[in-house]
């Protein structure tokens, strides 16, 4: 579609709130008409709720929907699927791919802003219950990274932690820039068995406990790695299967995102009402990234957000899923 394609160039290139709120109300009207799904949860509403002025009156199409529906623009073939963790016995959400290079590009695009190249890191990955179950979004954003480093210890460590920590050691001695990205149950456990001073180190959590370890808040984790690892903060990344984009917090649990991407938080008793900057509820986000699915989604996370823009994960909403991507409960 031409349409896809323009939006594409369009996403990365946000420049002021005027032209997201333009840009987000165009991709609204066109998945409201091209995704089945999407189209008649909104026929669904109240007519107040089907036209909107601006992308604060836009709805949110709830997160549960990707577990029993195909959301994709009619027509449209997918290449691949992405799966989200669950927990065993759950119903996983299931994305459908249209266009691969464009999630790569996205994630891409979003890490250089917060990151730099990633060319100029060492990425290591300590992820082994995503490997296990395969069809993982952030395997791929991982496998993708990697292959844009330049080191060959870059990779995949699954529960090698002695092999890991050699090549920590190894990469602080050299002075290598280095990232490593490790689902929380599995950083801890390293960080119980091995210690390391590297300050120039880039920890980043991606939530979950996988059922591996009892849940924990998220500056209780944070107070045990940040001496394992000897750095003065740890990063998190808040992403979901369901969307195309992520946020990243470089300290504090305080959460940024790309101008392509917003967070708004709506009252926990009233899905199609949204509460002031500092009030805790739902969270929404608006991806734009997600031009070939669902721009707008209503998740199951609990947050509050900062006046900035800027917004931090609390928790989930009763009876939900918990998903091993990226939040601590």
């Amino acid at each position: 579609m031409p349409l896809l394609k323009s939006l594409e160039h369009k996403i990365l290139h946000i420049d002021s709130p005027e032209q997201f709120n333009r840009l987000a109300l165009e991709i609204f009207y066109f998945q409201k008409d091209a995704i089945p799904v999407y189209g008649r949860f909104i026929e669904s509403l109240p007519e107040k709720f089907r036209n909107p002025a601006h992308f604060t009156e836009i709805p949110f199409l709830p997160v549960g929907f990707f577990k029993s529906e195909k959301i994709l623009p009619a027509g449209m073939e997918y290449r691949t699927v992405f799966h989200s963790s669950g927990t065993t016995g759950s119903e996983r959400s299931k994305h459908y791919i249209a266009e691969p290079r464009h999630y790569e590009k996205i994630f891409t695009e979003g890490f250089k802003i917060f990151y730099g190249e990633p060319s100029s890191y060492c990425f290591l990955a300590l992820l082994p219950s995503y490997l296990e179950q395969q069809n993982s979004s952030l395997v791929y954003m991982a496998d993708k990274l990697i292959a844009k480093s330049p080191y060959s210890e870059s990779g995949f460590y699954k529960e090698d932690h002695e092999n890991l920590f050699a090549v920590l050691q190894s990469l602080k001695q050299r002075k290598i820039k280095t990232l490593l990205l490790g689902v929380t149950y599995a950083l801890l456990d390293f960080a119980e068995k091995y210690r390391i001073g590297f300050p120039g180190l880039t920890v980043m959590e991606t939530g979950g406990m996988k059922g591996r370890r009892r849940e924990m808040i998220r500056e209780e984790v944070h107070e045990l790695l940040r001496p394992a690892f000897g750095v003065k903060h740890i990063h998190s990344e808040y992403g979901m299967t369901e969307l195309m984009s992520q946020a990243y917090a470089q300290k504090n649990g305080i959460f940024h995102c790309p101008a392509w991407m917003k967070v708004l938080i709506r009252d926990a008793n009233d899905p199609f009402s949204m509460v002031p900057a500092g009030q805790t509820g739902g969270i929404n986000i608006i991806d734009l990234g997600n031009i070939y699915s669902c721009a707008f989604i209503a998740t199951q996370d609990l947050g509050r957000l900062h006046p900035d823009g800027s917004f931090e994960v609390l928790g989930r909403f009763d009876h939900s899923d918990i998903r091993g991507c990226n939040l601590l409960a």
